[in-house]
This record gives structure tokens, C-alpha cells and sequence, in this order.
């Protein structure tokens, strides 16, 4: 069965950072994309890119139960099953700490990052269910959604906020024989390609759009998958199935990580206590960052030559995650053994 006999992929956000990797990723798979932004023009220019027949663009938005209902007519207008949804949704924000910001900060947050996603699964998922079965609805999730991200308090109270909806709609959704996951994405995302030498360890838009079409196509016959599906390091890519992805330097694996990938996902966890710049993109995008001298993230992992020696690249995560177990040991005891007085940049990095 070729890509264009498979039902289209509706992505939400597509004009954003990551939603535009979506919508590569699919098409690269010669499969249809239904993309739905709120601007027109941004949904020209991603036409215009498209091959011919495979890219239908519908105006709309998520942002509240009503306009979620009036995109919802639109959709069923075009007469199109569905072979699955991804929402890319996430607002405009900087940093801040939550003590210093006041109460509608926060309030704005969520009706930004966390309120349309229930807005889109209430009015979308019963097109998954109204012709056929075992339709797959992907959210994507940023930093953030388990440990705090320094810096971005507002921005962890809303990931971690939707990984609990995503598991409440995992159940509740049962009935209605769809299929919800969150594909947590703990670093942040490389939405520029120019920029990827500088973070070689952030996945790609479009590799986060490759995950994202394997759970759509995923066999339902299979071993279920939980609630939240982890995108896991590169290094470990050779435990993806040959039939999973096909064309990404940054693919993965399913699920959660294996018992050999604990410290590798300690070395995932820098950037969540890392203070960096965030740089404002359209609605849908992802948390495009930046440090704040324009290098390259404190924290972070070094830049390092690209190598497709799996065993290397263990290795290499490995060890950065027993230097961030040990930065976070000795972030525990200095302070036990220090004056009151001791401030805090003295503490080791």
C-alpha cells in the first residue's frame, strides 16, 4: 500500500516551528496533510512548497470550544476521513520566574498552551471515531512536563498540566476507539537546520514530525502503548524496527527508555535546569531557545562530530549523564557544608 492510499493527517498548529516539521515529515511519506492554522498567508506559503495534490489548507483555530466547533464543521465539509491528528499548539511566552510574575501570567499560560488542546480533542476527536477505528491523536509536549525548567516556571506548570490531560484523555478516549498519546520532547527543539551544529543533541522539527507519524501508523495489533510515549536519544535509534522511520539523523524508539538509557536521560534533563533566552514564535511553534551570550546552551552537552557507531554514541550520553548525576550530588551536599553566607554562584555548575 503506497503513502498517498492512506488516509490524510490532520496537524494542528502547522504554521508553527514544529508544526511545519510535521507536515514535512508527512509529506516526505508521499502522505496527504490537512493543515490547519489560524493565518492564511502562512498557509499559502506552506502550499506553495507542497506537492501538487497531497496539501489541503483549512483557516481555523482551537482556542476555545466555540471556534473549535466551527473548525470541526469545516473539517467535516471536506468529506475526507482521517487517518490520524497531531496538535502542535503552544502560545508566545519568555522567561520568567512564577514569584515574580503575578497570577494572570500563569492564567494566560494555560489558556494558551493547555485549554486549546482540550478545546481540539472535545470538538476533533469524534471525526477520528466517526469512520473507522483505532485512530491515533498525538499531542505534543515540550520541556518541562516532569522536572522544572529553570526559569520557565509558567512553562512547567503548563507541560506537566497537559501530560496529566493527555493521560486522562488516554482513558477516556477508549470508548471512543481513538487512540491519545503525548510525545514528550524534553529538550528543546531545533526549528532552524543552520543551527543544528551548535545543538546536535536537540531533535529536529521534522524528526519530532517522524515520531509523531509512527504512532499514527502504528499497528493497533501491537502491545499498547502508554499515555505518554518519551522521544528517546539518537544514540539509541537501532532499537527502532527497519519499517519505522525511514530518513532522519535524529530518529527513535518507542516508549520508555530502556534500563540502560537512565543516566542517558539524567544528560536529557540539563536543559530543564538551565536558564536560557526564548525566542517568541507563532502560535503552534516550539521552545525555540537560545543562550544568552549566543553560544551554545550552558549545560548542554559539547558540540561533537556526528558518528553512526550506535555503541560510540551510548557511550558518549553515558558519560554525560554521570557528570550531570554528579553536578546534581554535589548541588545537594555543598550547601549542607557551606556558611549561610555563601552565595550561591560559588556552588559548582
Amino acid at each position: 500500500m503506497t503513502g498517498t492510499t492512506l488516509a490524510p493527517v490532520l496537524v494542528l498548529g502547522a504554521d508553527g516551528g514544529i508544526g511545519r516539521g510535521v507536515v514535512q515529515a508527512v509529506l516526505a511519506r508521499r502522505r496527504a496533510v490537512i493543515a490547519v492554522a489560524r493565518q492564511a498567508d502562512a498557509l499559502a506559503d506552506l502550499q506553495a512548497s507542497a506537492p501538487r495534490g497531497l496539501l489541503t489548507v483549512v483557516t481555523g483555530s482551537v482556542s476555545d470550544d466555540r471556534e473549535g466547533a466551527v473548525l470541526a464543521e469545516r473539517l467535516r465539509a471536506l468529506d475526507r476521513p482521517l487517518g490520524g491528528m497531531v496538535a502542535c499548539l503552544c502560545g508566545h511566552a519568555g522567561p520568567g520566574r512564577l514569584l515574580d510574575q503575578p497570577a494572570d501570567a500563569l492564567r494566560r499560560r494555560l489558556d494558551e498552551d493547555l485549554l486549546p488542546h482540550l478545546a481540539a480533542a472535545r470538538q476533533l476527536l469524534p471525526l477520528l471515531s466517526e469512520r473507522g477505528h483505532n485512530r491515533t491523536y498525538v499531542l505534543i509536549g515540550g520541556p518541562g512536563d516532569e522536572r522544572p525548567w529553570a526559569g520557565y516556571g509558567h512553562r512547567s506548570v503548563g507541560a506537566a498540566a497537559l501530560r496529566m490531560m493527555a493521560r486522562v484523555l488516554h482513558d477516556e478516549a477508549r470508548r471512543q476507539d481513538v487512540r491519545v498519546h503525548l510525545l514528550s520532547v524534553s529538550r528543546p527543539v531545533c526549528i532552524d537546520p543552520r543551527q543544528a551544529s551548535q545543538h546536535p543533541d536537540w531533535p529536529s522539527a521534522r524528526a519530532v514530525g517522524q515520531r509523531a507519524l509512527a504512532l499514527i501508523d502504528r499497528d493497533c495489533r501491537s502491545s499498547p502503548l502508554p499515555a505518554v510515549v518519551h522521544f528517546a536519544e539518537p544514540a539509541l535509534a537501532a532499537a527502532l524496527p527497519p519499517e519505522g522511520l525511514t530518513s532522519s539523523s535524529l530518529e527513535v524508539v518507542e516508549s520508555t527508555p530502556p534500563a540502560g538509557d537512565a543516566l542517558a536521560a539524567t544528560g536529557a534533563d540539563a536543559t530543564s535546569r538551565t536558564d536560557v533566552d526564548v525566542e517568541p514564535g507563532p502560535p503552534g511553534t516550539s521552545f525555540q531557545t537560545r543562550p544568552a551570550d549566543g553560544g551554545v546552551t550552558p549545560g548542554a552537552p559539547a558540540p561533537s562530530t556526528p558518528t553512526t557507531d550506535p555503541d560510540a554514541r551510548a557511550s558518549r550520553l553515558l558519560t554525560e549523564g554521570c557528570q550531570q548525576a554528579a553536578r546534581r550530588l554535589l548541588r545537594g551536599l555543598l550547601p549542607t557544608c557551606a556558611s549561610p553566607s555563601s552565595p550561591d554562584k560559588d556552588l559548582p555548575s
